[in-house]
Parts: C-alpha cells; structure tokens; sequence
C-alpha cells in the first residue's frame, strides 16, 4: 500500500496557499473547482501531496490538536525567522528530545500544527 496524501479542510484558500507555499515551500501541482463553492488545491513533490479543500459550506473546521504535518529543514534556528518574517507565530518548540533531531511547531492560517524539523 502507498501513502498518497492528506487532507486538510481551510477556511481560506488563497491564505493558506501563501502559507505552504512561501513557509513550507511547497510547489503547487494542481487546483480545481469541485462544483459550487468549493475548491480543491494539490501540493507538493514526490509521492506524496498535501490536498487542501476550501468549501463555503464547511465553516466549522474541526482542527485536531493531537495532529500534526511534519517537514525536515536544513535550519530550525533560520526557518524560525522565516516564520517570524510572514507573520506567522511560533506554536511551540523548539524542542530536542535526542541529540539527533530538533523542532518546532507552528500552526497554519486554519489551525494546523506544522512541526519543523532539523536533523542533526
């Protein structure tokens, strides 16, 4: 079995396309509507995406806080400034449980935690 993608529900499509495009830096592969009101946007490289959906029908957006999408960075310490840079806030972090990774948490314009991780 192959792990395809993950779906997140947003409240603002074109917010949360800046947000993972110039934060995460992910590519965008493909974006469509998917009848009335309702948007649906691919991202990433690779095999496996991020799927965001924004629906105007879905206003409450039930964002798990025991969820979390990771991606590796060469520099915890740099993509903090990043993140300071656009405005968004740290969520938690940075944390260090072994010698040999670092991160940090951050959550999306909808509510998402996105962990930041260094490899050391």
């Amino acid at each position: 079995m192959k792990f395809c993608w993950t779906t997140l529900y947003v409240k603002d499509m074109e917010e949360s396309l800046r947000f993972y495009k110039e934060v995460v830096g992910l590519k965008e592969n493909r974006r469509y509507s998917a009848g009335p009101g309702v948007e649906i946007t691919f991202l990433g490289e690779g095999d496996t995406e991020v799927e965001l959906i924004c629906s105007e029908q879905k206003k409450d957006i039930d964002v798990g806080h025991d969820i979390s999408l990771g991606f590796v960075v060469t520099s915890v310490e740099q993509m903090m400034e990043l993140v300071n840079e656009k405005g968004y806030k740290i969520h938690s972090g940075t944390f260090q449980p072994n010698p040999h990774i670092k991160f940090f948490y951050v959550q999306d314009p909808t509510g998402w935690k996105i962990q930041f991780i260094e490899n050391m």
